[in-house]
C-alpha cells in the first residue's frame, strides 16, 4: 500500500542511541502495509555515529524487493571548502543505484557555500535531496534557515532543476503562520533530553510552507517524521485540503529509527480516505505513486 520515503536502518547497531536493524525495519514494515523504502545514510556527526554508504548498499542488496537506496555526503568532505569535487562521488553512488541525496543534516547555514556546492553537484548529478533543518547554529544538527525560510526560497531559486525535499519542524511548522520563531524546533537541555513545542490548533493563517509550494516546481513535501504528521493533523479542515493541492509533490515517508516508534500517518491518510475528506486518486499519489514516479521504482 505505502512506499516510504525515508528509513533509517544500521547493519549493525550503533553502541548509543536506538536505531533498526534492516530485519526490524521489514517487520515494521509488514505490520503497515508499507512495500518498499529508502535507507538513508546518517554521515555528518553532529548527532549520531556517521555510517558509511556502503553499509546502505549492503542492506539493499540483502533486501532488495523492500529497501532502496539513498547516498549521503558530508559537504565537508574533500576539503572542507566550497570548491570540493562532490559531483564525482554523487555520480559514483548514483551509479551504483541511489536514488536521492539526504539525510542531508549538517548544523551549518543552507546558504553557507559548502552546503551551496553540495546541491549544485546534485543538481549537476541529477539526484533528488532531503535536508533536515534547524532553528539554530551550533549545539544541534540540521541546515539552519531563518523564519519564513528565505535560505531554502533562494536555494529553490538557485537550482530550479534541483528536487528539495522539506523535511523536519523547521520546514513543518511554517505550513501556517507561526505564533512564535520558537515553535521551529526544539533546543537539547544542558542536562539531556529536548525541550521545545510545536504548533499546535487550527490554522489562523496560511504559512510559507504553501506559498513556496506554489511558486517553485522543484519543491517537495518529505512527509516522513511526526513533525509532518503534526502539521496535517493540527487541522482537519486544511490537512486534506494541503493533501489535495499539492498531491502531485507530497510523499509518505516514517523517518523510523528505532524498532518500537510510534508512526500515526497511516492511520490519518487511510481515515482521511475512508472518510472522503481526500479521494482515492489523492491518496494513491501520496502513499506511493509520488514516489514510485519520481525514484523509477519498479
Amino acid at each position: 500500500m505505502f512506499i516510504d520515503i525515508h528509513c533509517h536502518a544500521y547493519r549493525k547497531l550503533p553502541p548509543v542511541l536506538s536505531f533498526s536493524t534492516p530485519e526490524q525495519v521489514v517487520e515494521r514494515y509488514d505490520a503497515m502495509g508499507i512495500a518498499k523504502g529508502a535507507l538513508l545514510p546518517i554521515v555528518s556527526p553532529e548527532i549520531y555515529l556517521p555510517q558509511a554508504n556502503e553499509d546502505i548498499l549492503e542492506m539493499v542488496e540483502q533486501y532488495p524487493d523492500r529497501f532502496f537506496a539513498f547516498c549521503n555526503i558530508d559537504p565537508r568532505v574533500l576539503t572542507n571548502s566550497s570548491h570540493a569535487p562532490l559531483g564525482d562521488l554523487l555520480q559514483y553512488y548514483k551509479d551504483k543505484g541511489c536514488k536521492g541525496l539526504g539525510e542531508v543534516m549538517p548544523n551549518l547555514a543552507v546558504m553557507d557555500p559548502m552546503v551551496q556546492n553540495l546541491f549544485k553537484h546534485a543538481e549537476e548529478v541529477g539526484l533528488p535531496v532531503t535536508f533536515d533543518g534547524s532553528d539554530q547554529l551550533t549545539g544541534d544538527f540540521g541546515l539552519y534557515d531563518d523564519p519564513g525560510l528565505p535560505q531554502l526560497e533562494h536555494t529553490l531559486q538557485r537550482y530550479p532543476n534541483l528536487i528539495m525535499f522539506g523535511h523536519g519542524p523547521v520546514f513543518w511548522s511554517e505550513i501556517a503562520r507561526l505564533e512564535t520563531p520558537g515553535e521551529r524546533g526544539y533546543v537539547f537541555r544542558l542536562d539531556s533530553g529536548q525541550v521545545g513545542r510545536l504548533p499546535k490548533g487550527p490554522f489562523k493563517e496560511e504559512g510559507v510552507v504553501p506559498k513556496l509550494l506554489r511558486l517553485y516546481p522543484n519543491l517537495y513535501g518529505d512527509l516522513s517524521d511526526f513533525t509532518a504528521y503534526n502539521a496535517l493533523n493540527r487541522d482537519h479542515a486544511y490537512g486534506p485540503k494541503f493533501l489535495t493541492e499539492f498531491q502531485d509533490r507530497l510523499c509518505f515517508g516514517t523517518d523510523l529509527c528505532y524498532p518500537d516508534m510510534p508512526i500515526p500517518l497511516p492511520d490519518l491518510l487511510i481515515g482521511w480516505r475512508n472518510a472522503a475528506k481526500i479521494s482515492e486518486a489523492v491518496f494513491n499519489k501520496v502513499a506511493r505513486e509520488n514516489a514510485v514516479k519520481l525514484f523509477e521504482l519498479g
